[in-house]
């Protein structure tokens, strides 16, 4: 089971390193290929589909595997998290406002807000206010709640093991020969085939957005091959400090012979079931 974001997107297969059809016709893959380009497929969205499919496999009697990918899509699947309703145009409204008198905004609604809400995001601010707004919550009232607790202690839904792979120091070595690799199978061209048709959320898919410059001959294809890499090395960060938070997981040290992997991985296993 994918926890990508970006997966879920058709069309976009080789930037995002989908599983070849070969290897999804041997084993059965779920949250891939759900929506068009063109549109967004918000993480609420993500979050019914993949009970939907959780609950499938449960029924069956069979486990999951989830990997990949995005740590606020993982926790989707696995905590209760809440995900409140949006409004374009009280949105619009809000984004339209001075940042500081957003910030104001949301202060005078909630004096604790700055507890709760990185004021110095104008993204995090407009959005809390537009909760505020359709929901009447404030910051403070949505993280007092039950579901809000479980999600900061890491309770989750459902039972789990949590398994990560840490490559260290080879990290930088392994994305840029990763993304030399997906360039060799075609991903600028797969790149050019969906200019114009990439949606808001699609077109920050790493590898698509440093790539799309070089498709419209704004730079060459060596400057958007670096800036790739590097948007593939911050992306790396992030996600390795968000996985780091969460006390569930325990990391594998990284070997590159995939058997010595599987055998530490069955290793934990085995304990933590034990």
């Amino acid at each position: 089971m994918s926890v990508d974001s970006m997966q879920v997107y058709r069309e976009m297969d080789i930037g995002t390193a989908k599983p070849s059809l070969e290897m999804r016709r041997q084993i059965p893959h779920h949250l891939l290929d759900l929506a068009d380009p063109a549109d967004d497929f918000p993480v609420a969205l993500f979050q019914q589909q993949g009970w939907a499919a959780l609950d499938g496999i449960d029924a069956r009697g069979a486990a999951a595997i989830i990997c990949g990918g995005s740590g606020l899509h993982f926790r989707s699947l696995v905590d209760p998290l809440d995900f409140p309703p949006s409004d374009e145009s009280v949105r619009a409204r809000l984004e339209a406002l001075d940042p500081e008198e957003a910030r104001h905004q949301l202060q005078a609604l909630d004096a604790a807000a700055a507890a709760h809400v990185d004021m110095a995001n104008p993204r995090r601010v407009v959005r809390a206010l537009e909760v505020a707004t359709l929901t009447g919550l404030t910051p403070s009232r949505r993280a007092a709640g039950e579901d809000a607790r479980a999600v900061r202690e890491y309770q989750a839904t459902r039972r789990f093991v949590g398994l990560g792979i840490d490559p260290g120091e080879e990290l930088a070595q392994r994305v840029e020969k990763r993304f030399d690799g997906m360039l060799r199978a075609g991903l600028l061209e797969e790149v050019a085939g969906l200019q114009g048709r990439l949606g808001r959320l699609a077109s920050q898919a790493v590898g698509y957005k440093e790539l799309l410059p070089v498709v419209a001959g704004a730079v060459t294809l060596d400057e958007g091959r670096a800036a790739a890499i590097r948007a593939s090395m911050a992306l790396a960060k992030r996600q390795r400090t968000f996985f780091r938070r969460d006390p569930r997981i325990e990391w594998i040290t990284w070997d590159p012979d995939p058997n010595v992997l599987v055998r530490r991985a069955e290793e934990h296993i085995e304990k933590v079931l034990a």
